[in-house]
């Protein structure tokens, strides 16, 4: 009797804490992001859903896995103090609803099973703070309760607006109550009536709510009987053992003849065809190539299919999978070969740590069949890939990586390179001033027209730089290493 009771006080209590805690976020979000740069603010508001999740969750009693997960949290919200990136949002957000699921005791038992309950719960999110409050309201003593306080704050309109009405009269007869009123700003309140301010509040409480009460989509009876219904070909379907076999001895003979006559070495490139030619014509397909090629792996080399038991299709799938690795590379080696000739740009990097991802992507594979591994764990182990490669190049600078190199390659120090392209280095951002003035010391002098020009470029992005509205909230570590660098003497 007294444990029932005990629990029946403390069901209402946390949910007024969380409320609290809502209340809470809704309002430092409103301080620190609403009407402000990304910078600091994003890392600090991360923290706080972070606490908050930890306080809202009634299931984590350990102290130490409590500072374990916050510990967590700012591991992945780190690349927000180096600079706000999309990547780093993604990131953050991931580790919060890491946090949230830890809380609740909905993470999975392994690994495999996180993508899929990290889909089930963003499903969710946008519908949970409404279903929460349609399923309050619904309970009869709950909208009992609504009705009245309803009722009770109808009751106090008609003497609020007597009250006004009375102070205005007294304001006109009082000239220091008229003083008083006329100290009030009433445009700082109205501020808070501002459409976009109610819908960013409103935004903010959805996801938060979510995180403080994590619950996951149920599936579906049609999803738990798809995933029973398993195509167990027979010997001659298309995908057979014999159609299997046919298909990666035809594959490994294509796929040798592509290696063969690609362009490894150094070789030539035939008449009439540049550079730009060559890589925009094979880089692209190459990559398409070993993704089809992957797919028709996972199919063929899946537990209990025809390709799983045959040591001949293992070893012609082994061989297969080593030949769209070197295909990746050849790709790889097209896009430095087209780098060389017209520099680097931000989607040319996009392109080359795409390409490594499928690599490493096809690496995966040969190592899930050496170690008859599930397509479950395939999926986990590049995931985790995926976000190590976007972990650590949310800390690198690409624009001054791309700068840099750029400079160094130009056809005005180098003497090799194609000329630099000043018009795309500023379109980058003030993070390119380290390489204007490399450039700036390294040209010849007799290239006054381009040392002036990017001199012209140098000083709009200092400038630019430097009347960027300031606040600490603001803040970031790659913007402070820039200030510290024009504030140098070297750099003046």
């Amino acid at each position: 009797m007294d444990t029932t009771d005990t629990l029946t006080e403390a069901m209402p209590i946390r949910r007024g804490g969380r409320i609290a805690t809502l209340f809470a976020l809704v309002a430092l979000a409103d301080f620190l992001i609403f009407g402000q740069m990304p910078g600091i603010n994003l890392f600090l508001f991360a923290l706080a859903v972070c606490a908050g999740i930890l306080l809202s969750a009634g299931k984590i009693r350990a102290p130490s896995m409590a500072a374990l997960l916050l510990g967590f949290s700012v591991l992945a919200s780190a690349p927000l103090l180096e600079a706000p990136s999309l990547t780093g949002i993604a990131l953050c957000f991931s580790a919060l609803i890491a946090v949230a699921l830890v809380g609740a005791r909905l993470m999975p038992r392994s690994l495999t099973g996180l993508p899929l309950v990290f889909l089930r719960f963003t499903l969710v999110i946008p519908l949970r703070l409404a279903d929460d409050i349609r399923k309050y309201l619904k309970t009869p003593a709950k909208r009992f309760s609504f009705t009245v306080v309803w009722q009770g704050v109808g009751l106090w309109i008609m003497p609020l607006a007597l009250a006004a009405v009375f102070v205005f009269l007294f304001a006109a007869a009082n000239p220091l109550i008229e003083i008083a009123l006329r100290s009030i700003r009433f445009a700082v309140l109205l501020q808070f009536l501002d459409l976009w301010r109610i819908g960013f509040w409103m935004m903010i409480a959805t996801v938060v709510w979510a995180m403080l009460r994590p619950r996951l989509k149920r599936r579906t009876a049609r999803s738990q009987a798809s995933r029973a219904f398993v195509i167990v070909p027979t010997r001659n379907a298309p995908f057979g053992q014999a159609s299997l076999l046919r298909s990666l001895l035809l594959f490994n003979a294509l796929f040798a003849v592509q290696t063969l006559l690609d362009l490894w070495g150094g070789a030539d490139l035939p008449d009439h065809m540049s550079h730009a030619e060559y890589a925009h014509r094979g880089a692209y397909p190459l990559i398409a190539t070993a993704l089809l090629a992957a797919g028709f792996v996972l199919v063929a080399m899946r537990r209990g299919g025809p390709g799983d038991q045959n040591p001949l299709i293992r070893g012609l799938v082994h061989a297969w999978i080593g030949q769209n690795i070197l295909l990746c590379l050849s790709s790889m080696l097209r896009l430095g070969l087209y780098v060389e000739a017209y520099s680097l740009t931000e989607l040319r990097v996009a392109a080359g740590l795409w390409m490594g991802l499928v690599a490493i992507g096809l690496v995966l594979i040969l190592l899930r069949i050496l170690l008859n591994r599930s397509n479950e764990w395939l999926i986990a182990a590049n995931l985790a890939s995926l976000i190590a490669v976007l972990y650590i190049s949310t800390f690198i600078d690409f624009p001054d990586v791309i700068a840099r190199f750029n400079v160094a390659h130009s056809q005005e120090i180098s003497q090799e390179g194609p000329p630099l392209d000043l018009d795309y280095l500023s379109s980058l951002g003030p993070s390119v001033i380290p390489a204007l003035d490399l450039y700036l010391l390294k040209a010849p002098d007799h290239l006054i027209d381009q040392k002036s020009q990017a001199a012209t470029v140098r000083y709009y992005l200092a400038r630019n730089f430097e009347m960027r509205r300031r606040d600490w909230r603001n803040w970031t570590f790659r913007a402070a290493r820039l200030e510290s660098y024009l504030l140098a003497p070297i750099a003046r």
